[in-house]
């Protein structure tokens, strides 16, 4: 009996060691020659080694996710031989990976490489292996080395490009995934030099028809011209003129809505035939109360005549998205209406502007603009003013999270609450920071104690 140490090979060009990615024998395992016993991983490939004695593997260098050094003991291996002398230890061979297997040349290929031989003479050609050295074995002459067979016959040195098609190497993971899915590797494209998940993904979403690309490939459309007329073209000139010519900046504030929606929860609950509530129409009672002690927030602003005017009636412009574009129908006098009388007429307006049919009326005279993209809200928005208008309001995603507050005991306290982040735009020309903070704060006192809403 005799012990042959299999140490790691060089497997890669500038590699001093390999991570251990399988085993494919255990401790006591009877193992034969050229039976496969670990798959190596470098930053370039991952090799299978195969032994090149048959025996009884006694000793592995470690688990998965070692490291091994390239030279260090991989496997010991008890043989029925006698004791191996270095001249006489069975040549190692190294089958290279699938991945890097060279495909059968082309003509094509065949005289790139002819030329590419005249140019270098002399180069000897890359493997992966080291020079085998002569092998024992029945039938074979002492000291010489095998014939090589197709299937262990030496790389060629690498050609050009024009001159080689290697597949794509693939990472352990990779390859276990298309094996798990049926893939084949070889039928997967990729920009790169290695397959990665992206394009298993890209694979199985366009499958092998005509439609399927790698990853980050273009699937660029034809461009499309788009005249800017009508609708489109109205809006773009309104907004252009109000940034051009309107000073904007933006407050924003945080408000604790829990209780506005239990008792808008309430409300619905109990509201027989009356319209279903949104938040709108309970924010909207809200400004029109704030209004007053603020009326430089309810207003319009003449620049060419120099003229600000302060409306006692609260004309609301509720902004409105439709398939022709962004539309802004008025809530006339929305002061004197209550929350159901505002969620019906909220209801009409948005049907009537949707389906084409507000007329020209309903869409001119506000004096102050409400823009809300409901669950789409996001954290805070800057809204662009309503041009000859001074500001614009808008309400942004509702969320829940933990706060801090005062038990009854006046302790401290953290509980479940529903925070919405309120936006206000104002013209600077005409709306102090100070005067767009204290609105909005007028506006969190009735929001967060809802039934001030109803109070006279």
């Amino acid at each position: 009996m005799a012990r042959f140490t299999f140490k790691l090979p060089d497997i890669g060009e500038g590699i001093s060691e390999a991570e251990v990615v399988a085993w494919h024998v255990a401790v006591g395992d009877r193992i034969e020659e050229d039976q496969p016993i670990a798959d190596m991983m470098t930053d370039k490939a991952t090799v299978e080694m195969e032994s090149p004695v048959s025996g009884i593997v006694v000793e592995l260098a470690g688990e998965i996710g070692d490291q091994v050094s390239i030279g260090a003991a991989l496997v010991v291996i008890e043989t029925d031989a006698a004791e191996f002398s270095a001249e006489e230890a069975p040549a190692l061979r190294i089958d290279p990976p699938a991945e890097l297997k060279v495909a059968p040349a082309s003509a094509e290929q065949a005289e790139v490489a002819e030329q590419y031989e005249a140019e270098n003479p002399g180069v000897e050609e890359a493997i992966l292996s080291p020079s085998p050295s002569p092998l024992r074995g029945e039938g074979r002459g002492e000291g010489q080395p095998p014939a090589p067979s197709p299937d262990t016959a030496p790389l060629p040195r690498p050609l050009p490009a024009r001159g080689r098609e290697l597949k794509a190497l693939a990472s352990p993971a990779v390859r276990a995934r298309a094996a798990d899915l049926g893939i084949d590797l070889a039928n997967v494209k990729t920009e790169s030099d290695r397959i990665r998940h992206a394009d298993l993904d890209a694979y199985l979403r366009y499958g092998q028809g005509q439609g399927y690309q790698p990853p980050h490939a273009s699937n660029a459309r034809a461009d499309t011209p788009i005249k800017v007329i009508g609708m489109r073209r109205r809006i773009a000139e309104n907004m252009a003129a109000s940034k051009r010519a309107i000073p904007h900046f933006t407050y924003v504030d945080e408000i604790d809505v829990t209780a506005l929606e239990d008792m808008r929860a309430d409300l619905n609950a109990n509201r027989g035939r009356r319209p279903k509530l949104t938040m709108l129409p309970l924010m909207i009672v809200a400004i029109c109360k704030a209004i007053p002690a603020f009326p430089m927030i309810n207003a319009r602003y003449d620049d060419e005549a120099g003229v600000v005017t302060r409306h006692g009636a609260v004309h609301l412009g509720m902004a409105t998205q439709t398939d022709a574009g962004l539309m802004v129908p008025v809530i006339r006098d929305a002061q004197d209406r209550n929350v159901w009388q505002l969620a019906s007429e909220i209801g009409r307006l948005a049907e009537a502007a949707r389906s084409g049919k507000a007329s020209s009326a309903e869409l001119s005279g506000s004096t102050l603009t409400i823009t809300s993209l409901g669950p789409l809200g996001g954290i805070a928005t800057t809204p662009v003013i309503n041009r000859p208008e001074v500001a614009i309001i808008g309400p942004n995603k509702i969320v829940e999270r933990p706060v801090f507050a005062k038990n009854a005991l006046g302790g401290d306290e953290i509980r479940r609450a529903k925070l919405m982040n309120l936006s206000i735009s104002c013209d600077h020309r005409v709306v102090d920071g100070f005067d767009a903070a204290s609105f909005v704060q007028e506006l969190k006192k009735y929001l967060e104690t809802p039934v001030l809403l109803f109070a006279d």
